[in-house]
């Protein structure tokens, strides 16, 4: 796989399904060259056996829901302004209706369940911001006046002063008449008239400066379940409330109170009024969210009493991330399970029994249930999304074209590290019978995982003639909670002694690879770790540290998550910051070293890279650095195509002058 083919790289979102499990839609996602963006459109097929045919033809439609009456489809689509709105149109294809016009975009949004509203999120920008003054730009909006300890969040930008409420509109006719621009007339009352974009005004739920996300009916469709999250005075607090608020306007229920301990993921109700909830319990300072606890709980009763109650066990079912959701299904529930780099698909059931539907080499994505039938998105290794129905199959084949440029597939291992512990990781090998150069691969987090799937950083590398190692060591998810947890406050210990060892462990049993020719790489939690490694080990022919988490002390005042991330990971003692910290051993630093950002990155901020990189060149270690304008944290999955392909260029570049294949 060439850096250029990423565009045959398709992903199938989370499907939704007819109300009689008569077809199934999904949208799907992949980068194109042309357009430099994500493009795809919203899909059906006709269940059991049906081919998948496209429904919308937007750019970019995502995120479809089947309404309750199984007639009409509502997704998400960009509209004239290019702002995200729910969009309707016939179950069976043809043109979409605007639904929203919401200045801020669309969140989250829900079918009430009558099919006659539609709940949704949306940001309310600040009076005076954000367009909300025609001609007004941004360098001459007044400052932005701060008490909170949060301001930001990667990919969104300042929040503080455009919370995300929940709003109610009643949902549009897609076959009524179509709206016209007015023509113009002699008087002056129609000039620069447009036309009307929604056929009903939104009603506001909610109001203030906390934020919602998420919106959920209540079987009864008398009130939306959302999460509040209000921005802290003095100190982070992972704790969220989960709201009822009436639709008529009435008032709003406390569900389950920032004392009841819980942060929410994900929220759903069963036909019978359950409630339940993907959540985990910060502890009692509210901030401890290393591995967290996540597990499935359910409430029964009256909205303001709820009794929640635990079903799955959060130290042997990993629900948390990779888009985990709950699916009502009968009187159970379907989950998804992270294990060993792949995702499972669970049942489980009223009493807490858990049943595996669906494993093996698989990470499922998303799923939907009608009756007991079950469809369901997922990757695999030699596709990154189809879609399927249980017990029948893959009913569509988008990774055709991936698989046909898989370069190798990937060989499970698993290495004793110095101490006895057992890492899990792969090797990929180009064909041939080598020795080829070693790249060892870090994933981010750090509590993440590598998986199973089809992955472009392994075959573009694969492809240019590399073998490449990958692990997940310790402090990673999917191996259990003790796993996740063991590099609490210390960081750069075990982590960095399971990749070399897995390494060694590798090139050790297989001739195929060239254990005196070795490069490291990693971003985010990944960059930490190559930078940390890179102070300590001094074998490496060079280095690329992207994205990275390389200075406690500044991501205090910086990151979007400075307000706890290091105060758990690495603590908050100055002695403890600089016994973790990649910028406190800079100096020891002899490897070449390719410093990858990007310039919107708030997650890891920029100046974490500029700091590094300048530290590098002034001691005048080998370095270079590649900066993305208007990028953010997520840039290797989501970013610009052009800039994708781009930096697969500079990584190549990088690593043919710093370890030349032959």
């Amino acid at each position: 796989m060439r850096a250029v083919d990423i565009t045959a790289l398709v992903t199938v979102g989370r499907p939704s399904i007819a109300p009689d499990g008569s077809f199934t839609v999904f949208a799907t996602s992949r980068p194109d060259l042309d357009a430099d963006r994500n493009v795809g459109q919203i899909w059906r097929i006709d269940l059991p056996d049906g081919t998948p045919r496209r429904v919308t033809r937007g750019v970019s439609d995502s995120s479809p829901q089947v309404a309750p009456d199984g007639e009409r489809v509502a997704f998400v689509r960009a509209d004239a302004d290019g702002t995200p709105q729910v969009f309707v149109i016939p179950a069976s294809g043809g043109e979409a209706a605007q639904a929203t016009d919401a200045r801020g975009g669309v969140g989250a949004y829900a079918w009430s369940p009558d099919g006659g509203r539609i709940a949704f999120t949306a940001r309310v920008p600040e009076q005076g911001r954000y367009g909300t003054v025609e001609g007004r730009s941004a360098e001459a909006e007044s400052p932005r006046h701060i008490t909170g300890i949060r301001w930001h969040a990667n990919g969104v930008g300042y929040i503080g002063d455009r919370p995300s409420h929940v709003f109610v509109i009643d949902a549009p006719d897609a076959d009524a008449e179509p709206f016209y621009t007015p023509a113009p007339t002699a008087s002056d009352d129609t000039a620069g008239a447009q036309a009307r974009r929604v056929a009903a005004e939104a009603v506001a739920l909610t109001s203030g400066a906390a934020s919602h996300h998420g919106v959920v009916f209540t079987v009864d469709g008398a009130h939306v379940l959302t999460v509040l999250d209000e921005i802290e005075h003095d100190r982070r607090d992972l704790r969220t409330p989960l709201l009822a608020v009436a639709v008529d306007g009435s008032g709003i229920t406390e569900v389950l109170g920032r004392a009841a301990g819980f942060s929410v993921d994900d929220v759903t109700v069963a036909a019978d009024g359950t409630i339940a909830v993907l959540a985990s319990r910060p502890g009692e300072t509210g901030i401890d969210f290393i591995a967290p606890d996540v597990a499935l709980y359910v409430m029964a009763g009256p909205l303001d009493a709820p009794s929640p109650r635990r079903l799955t066990d959060p130290e042997t079912t990993d629900l948390g991330e990779v888009g985990s959701h709950i699916t009502p299904i009968g009187g159970d529930f379907l989950v998804q399970n992270r294990t060993r780099g792949r995702v499972e698909l669970l049942r489980v059931t009223r009493d807490g029994s858990v049943h595996a539907l669906v494993d093996g080499d698989i990470e499922v994505g998303g799923h939907a249930a009608a009756g007991e039938r079950v469809v369901f998105s997922h990757a695999t290794p030699h596709s990154l999304g189809e879609l399927s129905l249980l017990g029948a199959g893959p009913r569509t084949s988008f990774g055709k074209a991936a698989a046909a440029l898989v370069a190798a597939r990937p060989e499970e291992r698993e290495v004793v590290a110095r101490d006895g512990y057992p890492v899990h990781g792969w090797v990929a090998v180009p064909a041939g019978e080598g020795p080829f150069p070693v790249i060892l691969q870090i994933h981010g987090g750090p509590y993440a995982s590598y998986g199973i799937h089809l992955f472009d950083e392994t075959q573009v590398l694969v492809d240019a003639g590399y073998a490449v190692v990958y692990c997940n060591p310790r402090g990673s998810a999917g191996y259990g909670r003790a796993h996740g947890r063991s590099i609490r406050q210390a960081m750069g210990t075990v982590d960095m002694t399971d990749v070399l060892d897995f390494l060694d462990g590798v090139i050790d049993g297989d001739e195929r690879l060239d254990g005196a020719r070795v490069g490291i790489q990693g971003g985010s939690y990944g960059g930490y770790l190559t930078a940390w490694t890179i102070a300590h080990e001094h074998r490496f022919a060079g280095a690329i540290v992207e994205r990275g988490f390389l200075d406690p002390v500044s991501m205090q005042g910086t990151s979007d998550i400075g307000s706890f991330f290091g105060d758990e990971y690495v603590g908050t003692d100055p002695e403890d910051l600089a016994r973790q910290s990649p910028m406190a051993v800079v100096g020891s630093v002899r490897t070449p070293t390719l410093v990858v950002h990007s310039e919107l990155d708030f997650r890891c901020p920029l100046e974490q890279a500029t700091r590094y990189y300048a530290a590098l060149k002034r001691q005048g270690t080998d370095a270079e650095m590649l900066i993305f304008p208007r990028e953010n944290h997520e840039l290797t999955r989501s970013g610009r195509p052009r800039h994708r392909v781009e930096r697969f260029d500079a990584v190549l570049d990088w690593w043919t002058r710093h370890l030349p294949v032959a």
